[in-house]
């Protein structure tokens, strides 16, 4: 008899549901069939059922948070059962041990925390029984029983055990002796709270925390641009001055000047330049490349989009979720046609057939064994669901991964770009920029959007005669760098910070240096939440004064280094792949443990924070303790007082009274401090405030509370414009 240990109770039932079976108290029961002639127990993981024991289960004096007992570094690591999660652990050891069991069938997710939760499991119920391992990148009912039929030798997968388990541990060192050193050096500089350190956490929160100092540190700049007007044989369109290529004027009085002389003046079409572009369809999508595409278009979260997809793979809808691949094999593409033809009977579909191409078999944009890696990318099973009972967020995510399939059946969209030059007077020049789509291609089915859709320009030819209809003069300020979104944080991680362009974006995403892996990456944006390091407001990322401390604090050490932590990346899929050896990359992670609390120690003494930043900066819960909050001033509507709240500064008699007088930490994406607060609310206006922005305008100005109307107004003097 044959026991299956699944990771998950769903997975299990699933992988019963194709056999006569009886279910039972935390398992199933399979009767004898085909592929288990004396029959099987299928039982299962609740996710990770056992974990790294506490430091202090090492040694007890490594309970208490010192200094002094850095580093800890135990000479064996040891697992644990999950208190939780102890009955079904029970039952899976019961299971084990029964002598009618002669072999085990490990039915973990087909990848690294799949194997490392069943064979924790094994390891702590000391099996030692034969094992074979279930390979499956879906769980549809042909799926599981080819599954069944063609499982693998225990040895084919045993090195990714040994890079969970190396990552598992490492992240242990890094991240117990990093948070116990910044939370107790940090203490000491006044910030009582935890900060959490982690070997991938870190160099991500770095990357955050860079771009929010680049926004914030961004002094804005006006410009004009002039805008020309042009009718040419009653055709009219629009230009901008261009002067060596800059379309950019520094001064108002230059470009009135230019405008001034344009003016009703004669122009001509100096040249006209036409290049025609090819667009390949999108490769098929992976976990980040989806992650990515759903955050842009429907603002879900790439742990939200993880967990929808996870019930899609559950329902046997798509593939594996977590794969790295945007490729398939030879094998995958031969099922296409058959899945392909289900979906056209499908109302939602059916106007994008017939395809342009039956088979994409032998095209190797999409067909590549050497670049599937456990898993090929993310694609619609044969297992086709009814649209109308999946719920409205399945329904988009599946919709994408069916579209990116049947787009890779289409042909290449053609573009012609064209830009004109406009001479007007013979001297001023004016250039035009505008797009023809000459064959939709894909993008009948995709329909991307471009982000600069360029206009569309009448039919012109050189040497064409008109006039100036018109001359504008705009004014603009220089913007500062963007925030980043959810799914954009997920790019950022996978190409390790590269600032990357969006058509080489399949290029970076075929290497496999990264910051985390497909699984973890969205669980580590959650943590940064969970750990108040950042915010997510409309769906763009604001890093807090708490995580710009740890990061300032940091400095220059490779814990906060992307490029560092990416060739850590590559370093565990070499251990993976069995050509690396897991006692050197711990070793390495040990040294560099002790560097970092040697390092940090001596340069503790130096550090300097704004006094913005320490204003800003709200400590989090501590057990036992309870910190009075600082009083600002008087609330404007009753007798409370104005404190900190975390995310905003209210009244303290809000649950006396239910006073909702409220002051925004952040207003236009800058910075309240408390001390302007504190001005605030003795009448006083605040300091000059520099950065304010306003959709595409940028402008400093000070604050002031109107008492009548109780609320902050925006006060402008002559040294706070431009």
């Amino acid at each position: 008899m044959k026991l299956i240990i699944a990771e998950k109770p769903d997975q299990g039932s699933t992988l019963a549901s194709i056999f006569k079976h009886k279910k039972q108290n935390g398992y199933i029961e399979i009767f004898p069939n085909e592929t288990f002639p004396k029959g099987a127990y299928v039982t299962w993981a609740i996710g990770h059922l056992c974990q790294l024991v506490a430091p202090e289960k090492y040694e007890s004096g490594w309970k208490k948070w010192s200094l002094d007992t850095l580093p800890l570094i135990p000479e064996q690591f040891k697992y644990e059962v999950t208190k939780d999660k102890a009955k079904q652990f029970a039952i899976i050891k019961k299971l084990v041990s029964d002598p009618n069991v002669t072999e085990i069938i490990h039915a973990g997710d087909a990848g690294r925390e799949g194997e490392l939760i069943i064979r924790n499991i094994l390891r702590l119920t000391n099996c030692k029984k034969a094992m074979k391992r279930l390979w499956i990148s879906s769980l549809t009912p042909n799926a599981i029983r080819e599954g069944f039929n063609k499982l693998l030798d225990e040895q084919d997968t045993k090195s990714l055990y040994y890079e969970a388990y190396t990552r598992a541990c490492a992240d242990w060192i890094v991240g117990m002796n990093g948070s116990r050193l910044y939370s107790l050096l940090l203490q000491q500089k006044g910030f009582s709270d935890v900060f959490s350190v982690g070997r991938v956490q870190t160099p991500t929160l770095a990357l955050i925390v860079k771009r929010e100092l680049e926004i914030e540190n961004f002094k804005s700049e006006p410009f004009w641009e002039v805008i020309g007007h042009f009718k040419i044989n009653g055709k009219k369109y629009s230009g901008k001055w261009q002067n060596d290529g800059e379309t950019r004027v520094k001064s108002k009085e230059m470009a009135e000047k230019v405008a001034l002389f344009c003016q009703n003046k004669p122009a001509e079409v100096a040249e006209v330049l036409s290049e025609r572009k090819e667009f390949q369809p999108p490769l098929l999508y992976n976990l980040s490349a989806l992650q990515a595409e759903v955050n842009k278009r429907y603002k879900f979260s790439p742990k939200n989009t993880l967990d929808i997809l996870q019930k899609l793979y559950q329902k046997g809808f798509v593939s594996y979720p977590r794969s790295d691949s945007r490729y398939v094999t030879k094998e995958e593409a031969h099922t296409f046609p058959d899945i392909l033809n289900k979906l056209s009977h499908i109302k939602a579909y059916e106007s994008y057939f017939p395809l342009p191409m039956a088979s994409i078999a032998e095209n190797k944009r999409y067909v590549n064994e050497k670049k599937v890696t456990d898993h090929y990318a993310i694609i619609p099973t044969e297992q086709i669901p009814n649209l109308d009972r999946l719920s409205s967020e399945e329904r988009k995510i599946y919709d994408l991964i069916v579209t990116s399939l049947i787009a890779a059946h289409y042909n290449k969209a053609v573009a012609e770009y064209t830009t004109v030059t406009t001479l007007v007077e013979g001297r001023a020049s004016f250039i035009s920029k505008g797009k023809v789509q000459l064959e939709e291609g894909w993008r009948k089915v995709l329909n991307h959007k471009e982000r600069d859709e360029e206009p569309e320009l009448p039919v012109l030819t050189k040497g064409e005669q008109g006039n100036t209809v018109k001359v504008d003069v705009k004014e603009s300020q220089t913007q500062p760098p963007k925030r980043y979104t959810e799914g954009q944080l997920i790019t950022l991680m996978k190409t390790a910070g590269k600032h990357i362009d969006d058509k080489e974006l399949e290029k970076i995403l075929s290497k496999t240096e990264g910051l985390g892996t497909e699984a973890t990456r969205a669980g580590i944006i959650t943590m940064l939440k969970d750990r108040l390091y950042i915010e997510v407001k409309k769906n763009l990322v604001y890093a807090t004064a708490k995580a710009k401390i740890l990061i300032e604090a940091i400095g220059q050490e490779i814990l906060a280094s992307p490029e560092m932590t990416a060739k850590w990346e590559q370093k565990l899929k070499e251990i993976s792949e069995g050509t690396a050896i897991p006692k050197h990359f711990m070793d390495q992670t040990k040294k560099m443990v002790l560097h970092l609390i040697s390092s940090s120690r001596n340069q503790s003494v130096n550090w300097v924070f704004s006094e913005e930043i320490t204003q800003n900066f709200t400590p989090g819960k501590q057990k036992g303790k309870r910190r009075s909050p600082t009083k600002l001033g008087r609330c404007k509507r009753c007798e409370g007082d104005i404190i900190d709240k975390g995310t905003f500064y209210g009244c303290s008699n809000y649950k006396k009274n239910q006073c909702n007088f409220t002051i925004s930490k952040k207003i236009l994406g800058k910075n309240i401090t408390q001390k302007n607060v504190k001005l605030l609310l003795s009448g006083e206006k605040t300091e000059l405030i520099e950065g304010f922005t306003n959709k595409d305008k940028t402008f400093n100005a000070r604050l002031i509370l109107d008492e009548q109307e109780k609320r902050i107004k925006f006060l402008f003097e002559e040294t706070a414009t431009k």
